[in-house]
């Protein structure tokens, strides 16, 4: 690494060194991390952006293997709120707290990549009390993610579409509320500012949720309906794609608008490797032992390590095929 002197105190340039040298380094350039877990609810789960970004890492850096681990839950929170009457009152909403700690004993990754937020408020109004959960709950990831050794990235949470439910929204000023509310995305800007300001404390957090609203709003310019979500919540193909994209910058990753690497066989590629990430993350959210209702077992983890290692191998031998 070059240095160069400046009139500064020493503590500042030591601790510019310790950043520069860490997984997560300075802007277009690859995370130095050999395993990266992302974390989330159902929208990490349903792991499009995942899938772009390792077909994006096998196009234009086939030297490195990289393992992409999706273990995102869905209904999850890392504020261990739930709203009365989730899913039918069939169960709470999953706490990551309960689970985090064997997920990073089990999976031993060298970075963290999470992404909460969107069931973090429940649903309702900007709350000082549900905001201090979540504030809470972030930091105490965070403080764990960093105790175990990993670095962490921070992704604000995915932008709430309130234009096609806009019938079944709610007002403000509801005691309770069994659907979301009709100012919800306000909540969620709110969240996502908080996050960026946690960089001046020197967390890295990019703007997800800025990226997914623009990308609404100058789609809506000429499509007045347009949206990524249909249910308000949970983004298309295309919209995970926007959420791909801070990541894919700040990593040097080239994506086009439907999250594929410029490739020939990109969408052969993207689909093997789909299958590869499902295939692991059933099987270390079994592993490590969620306890949500309604997922699917998985296989055990050699034999999920064994599927995967052929569906990669697949994958980058169509990056080997020209294009006629």
């Amino acid at each position: 690494m070059r240095f160069i002197t400046y009139s500064i105190p020493a503590a500042f340039v030591i601790s510019m060194a310790c950043f520069l040298g860490s997984t997560v380094q300075a802007q277009g350039h690859l995370p130095d991390a050999n395993r990266i877990v992302f974390l989330g609810d159902s929208i990490t789960h349903s792991g499009g952006y995942i899938v772009s970004l390792e077909s994006a890492v096998l196009a234009q850096h086939s030297e490195r293997h990289m393992e992409f681990l999706n273990l995102g839950l869905p209904s999850e929170t890392v504020s261990g709120l739930s709203e009365p009457g989730h899913a039918g009152g069939q169960f709470p909403r999953p706490d990551l707290h309960e689970r985090l700690q064997r997920v990073l004993e089990q999976t031993r990754p060298d970075l963290v990549v999470a992404c909460y937020g969107m069931n973090d408020g429940i649903y309702y109004p900007l709350g000082e009390e549900r905001f201090a959960k979540f504030k809470s709950g972030m930091e105490r990831l965070h403080e764990q993610v960093e105790k175990s050794g990993a670095q962490i990235l921070h992704l604000t949470p995915a932008f709430f579409d309130a234009l096609p439910i806009r019938d079944r929204l709610l007002p403000a000023g509801l005691e309770e509320y069994r659907q979301p509310y009709q100012g919800y995305d306000d909540v969620l800007e709110a969240y996502s500012e908080w996050l960026l300001s946690k960089k001046n404390d020197g967390w890295i957090v990019l703007d997800t949720h800025a990226a997914m609203k623009q990308a609404v709003l100058r789609k809506r310019q000429t499509n007045p309906q347009f949206t990524f979500a249909g249910d308000g919540v949970h983004p298309d193909a295309a919209g995970q794609a926007i959420i791909a994209e801070p990541l894919a910058k700040a990593w040097g990753l080239s994506l086009d608008e439907k999250g594929l690497p410029p490739h020939p066989q990109s969408q052969s590629v993207f689909d093997a490797i789909s299958k590869k990430q499902n295939t692991l993350k059933l099987a270390w959210l079994s592993a490590t032992r969620h306890t949500r209702p309604g997922i699917g077992p998985g296989l055990p983890i050699d034999q999920a390590q064994a599927q995967a290692k052929e569906l990669d191998r697949q994958a980058r031998e169509l990056l080997t095929v020209k294009n006629k």
